[in-house]
């Protein structure tokens, strides 16, 4: 049985807190939504199912990241070039 520590979800839970600052419907909804997550999927004892609930956790990561760069990139367009 593989061995899944707490390290992986601390980081992840870590990354995502961080991430969740800039959330357009606040950080406080964010970290409410994130702990309810967390909490709902505590007793999860099947090694498949957590393997693939912290590759959804890295997958969430990589897009919460990905959007923020994107709205930097548009902001950046917006005001440098003209919209025509």
């Amino acid at each position: 049985m593989p061995n899944f520590g707490t390290r992986d979800f601390a980081t992840i839970r870590e990354k995502l807190l961080h991430l969740g600052r800039e959330y357009p419907k606040g950080a406080d909804y964010f970290r409410d939504c994130l702990r309810a997550a967390f909490k709902k999927n505590k007793d999860e004892k099947d090694p498949e199912q957590i393997k693939q609930m912290l590759a959804r956790g890295n997958f969430v990561v990589k897009e919460l990241e990905a959007l923020y760069y994107l709205r930097e990139y548009r902001a950046m367009k917006k005001r440098y070039y003209d919209s025509d």
